[in-house]
């Protein structure tokens, strides 16, 4: 069987610039790892290219990635944050959070706190979540860090629009700095639905047990969003106490809430999850439905593989000691004066 010719990218350049025929998918490949003479020929070509035509490639690209994480379009990603389009800018974003791109921080963080457009300083702030979580875990330096997380505070004390605040306060969530409790803490006591939406989902990032009890209250809240987080957070705080009400969840009448629950089950484990999740997958008849229940079938044998693995290691080593913290990050919140942390 012949091996096809790699497609020149002369071609996908005449293509991008011919508003006269859809641009073929096949093509979009062709902009994955671009080469530097191949970068700078799509450089060149960038403003002739129409704006719903560079749009329609982003968002193309966009899903690509989400499908295949092998494939890197941060060449394309890094030309389209300079866009004058917001829109453009906004695609380019999202696509960049995914890669862990040290050097694009500070522009993300100039972006969350200058860019005109709310949109962007919204996706701008989410994609600071990446760089939070990095530095928790040492692969960013304290001092870069500190910039993240104080550009962050900055924007939830500020005097920017809610919907930007909530996101801030979201990729804040994975933070150890004590500040951050009890600015969660007063969104999640907020009358405001999605003030108490983005306190669960920090919640659920922060690895922190302090608020499992919080999470488990919403499980049942009548607004299926808040639902949702909750399930989603019970799976990322690996609640086990959970499973039996994230089992119920499996048959809530919200595709959300359900989805949310089957993929916090395949996190938590536990009696009688493997065979609830196979009999949904069994009786599914919704396509993105059943490709979750696969996939979260897959993450629970990962689960329960860790989880043997826990138990070997405990039986082999002795208990641990039993005065130990919950969870390193644990701090008293009556520390903290929630009237200093404005939400």
């Amino acid at each position: 069987m012949a091996v096809p010719k790699p497609i020149q990218f002369a071609k996908v350049i005449d293509a991008l610039l011919d508003e006269s025929t859809p641009f073929p998918p096949r093509y979009l490949y062709r902009l994955s790892d671009l080469e530097p003479e191949d970068y700078s020929s799509l450089s060149s070509a960038w403003e002739s290219i129409s704006i719903r035509r560079r749009q329609a490639l982003l968002e193309d690209l966009e899903e690509l990635h989400m499908a295949d994480d092998l494939l890197c379009f941060e060449e394309v990603g890094r030309l389209a944050l300079k866009d004058k389009d917001p829109t453009q800018r906004l695609l380019a974003v999202r696509i960049l959070r995914e890669y862990e791109l040290v050097d694009l921080l500070p522009i993300f963080v100039d972006m969350v706190e200058h860019d005109a457009d709310a949109a962007v300083r919204s996706a701008s702030a989410s994609a600071l979540a990446t760089y939070i979580y990095m530095g928790e875990v040492d692969e960013l330096s304290p001092a870069k860090l500190h910039t993240v997380e104080e550009c962050l505070l900055r924007v939830i004390k500020g005097n920017d629009v809610p919907s930007i605040q909530r996101k801030a306060l979201e990729a804040l969530g994975f933070s150890s700095r004590k500040e951050v409790i009890p600015l969660i803490k007063k969104a999640y006591e907020s009358d405001d639905t999605e003030w108490l939406v983005s306190a669960i989902f920090a919640m659920g990032h922060s690895a922190n047990k302090r608020w499992n009890n919080q999470v488990l209250s919403k499980l049942e809240h009548k607004r299926p969003t808040v639902r949702a987080e909750a399930a989603s957070a019970a799976g990322e705080l690996e609640i086990s106490a959970a499973v039996p009400q994230l089992l119920e969840m499996l048959e809530d009448p919200d595709l959300d809430v359900r989805m949310a629950a089957i993929w916090a089950l395949s996190q938590v484990g536990g009696e009688g999850v493997r065979t609830a999740l196979e009999n949904k997958l069994e009786n599914s008849d919704d396509v993105e439905e059943t490709k979750l229940l696969e996939n979260a079938l897959e993450n629970l044998d990962f689960t329960e593989e860790m989880k043997d693995l826990t138990l070997f290691d405990i039986t082999e080593d002795g208990d641990e000691d039993s005065e130990s913290s919950d969870n390193e990050y644990d701090v008293d919140i009556d520390e903290f004066n929630d009237e200093d942390s404005a939400v």
